[in-house]
C-alpha cells in the first residue's frame, strides 16, 4: 500500500470507531505502522495528529457547523472576500468550448495527457492548447485513458507531459507559486458552466449544500440538476466540488471516493486553520 492509501484507511477506520476512541498503538496497528512512524506520516498527510483528529470527528457537530458557516458563505459570495487559502486566489480561468468543438467531440483537436502523484492518490490530467480539460483520480491508469477517449472520442490523444501538466504537479506538491494562473477548457451545457463556476466560489476549508449552491448558481430551484452538474464535474480538487455537503451536515457521496472527500476536506481544514478546534471552519469546526 502507498502513504495515501494507508493514511486514507486511518481516516476510514477512525471515522467508523472514533466513538471507542482508539489510541495511537490501534491506528498504528490498522495501518502496519509503528506508532512513532504512524504518528509522523498521519501529520504530515492530514496536517493534524491522530489525536486531534479525532478529537475533530467526535465534536460531530456537522449541522451546528453548517448553520454557522452558511452566514459565512453567504458573506463571502455577497462581497467577493479573498483570503489565503482560497482556490480562486490561483486566478483559475474557464474557457468553454465552442459550440462547434461540443457538437463535434473535440475533432482534430491535439489532447495530451499524464499522469502524477498527489497527496491524495495518482492522477490522469488531459490539456488542450487552451488549458486543462480533465483531471480525475483513476483506479487504473487503462480505465483513466478509456474515459478520456469516451468524453472526446474525435481528439488526437497524446501520452506526453507539457508546461501544464508540470504546473498542475508544483500545485499538488506545495510548489506553486501565488502568481501562477491556471486555465481550463471545459465541455459542458451553460447550465454546468454556471454551477463549476460557482463551485469556484466556495473557499478552501471551508463547506457549503447544494441548494446554497444551486442559489449562487442562479438556479435556486433546480437542486437536483444541480447535484447532478456537480457529479459531471471534469476537474477534480481544482474546481473543488469535495466542498459541497448535504443539507443535513453529512458529506455525501463523491465521484473519486466517499474516503476521498474524507481525506480532502478534513486536510484543506487542518491546512487553513491549523490550530484552531472550535473556531476552524469546515466540516470540523
Amino acid at each position: 500500500m502507498t502513504d495515501y492509501e494507508r493514511i486514507a484507511a486511518a481516516i476510514a477506520y477512525a471515522r467508523t470507531h472514533f466513538k471507542a476512541q482508539p489510541d495511537l498503538d490501534e491506528m498504528a496497528r490498522q495501518a502496519h505502522w509503528s506508532p512513532f512512524h504512524f504518528q509522523r506520516k498521519f501529520q504530515e498527510w492530514a496536517g493534524v495528529s491522530p489525536k486531534k483528529f479525532l478529537q475533530y470527528l467526535s465534536l460531530d457537530h456537522a449541522k451546528t457547523l453548517l448553520r454557522q458557516q452558511l452566514s459565512v458563505a453567504d458573506t463571502a459570495y455577497e462581497t467577493g472576500l479573498s483570503g489565503p487559502g482560497r482556490l480562486h486566489d490561483l486566478f483559475v480561468n474557464l474557457e468553454a468550448m465552442t459550440p462547434g468543438e461540443y457538437r463535434q467531440g473535440g475533432a482534430e483537436l491535439p489532447i495530451d495527457y499524464s499522469f502524477g502523484d498527489s497527496p491524495f492518490g495518482r492522477y490522469l490530467v488531459a490539456t488542450t492548447s487552451k488549458g486543462i480539460c480533465k483531471l480525475i483520480f483513476p483506479e487504473t491508469d487503462e480505465a483513466a485513458v478509456a474515459e478520456l477517449r469516451q468524453e472526446w472520442p474525435q481528439a488526437t490523444l497524446t501520452a506526453q507531459q507539457t508546461a501544464i501538466h508540470e504546473q498542475v504537479d508544483r500545485f499538488f506538491n506545495g510548489n506553486f507559486s501565488p502568481t501562477e494562473r491556471f486555465t481550463m477548457h471545459l465541455k459542458g451545457t451553460p447550465f454546468q458552466l454556471k454551477v463549476w463556476a460557482a463551485l469556484l466560489q466556495i473557499p478552501e476549508g471551508q463547506l457549503t449544500t447544494y441548494s446554497q449552491l444551486a442559489r449562487v448558481a442562479g438556479h435556486e430551484r433546480a437542486v437536483r440538476a444541480v447535484g447532478t452538474a456537480v457529479g459531471d464535474n471534469p476537474i477534480s480538487y481544482l474546481i473543488p466540488c469535495h466542498r459541497v455537503i448535504r443539507q443535513t451536515g453529512e458529506l455525501g457521496q463523491y465521484r473519486w471516493g466517499a474516503t476521498r472527500k474524507v481525506a480532502l476536506v478534513g486536510w484543506e481544514a487542518a491546512r487553513v486553520h491549523p490550530n484552531a478546534l472550535v473556531a476552524t471552519p469546515g466540516l470540523f469546526d
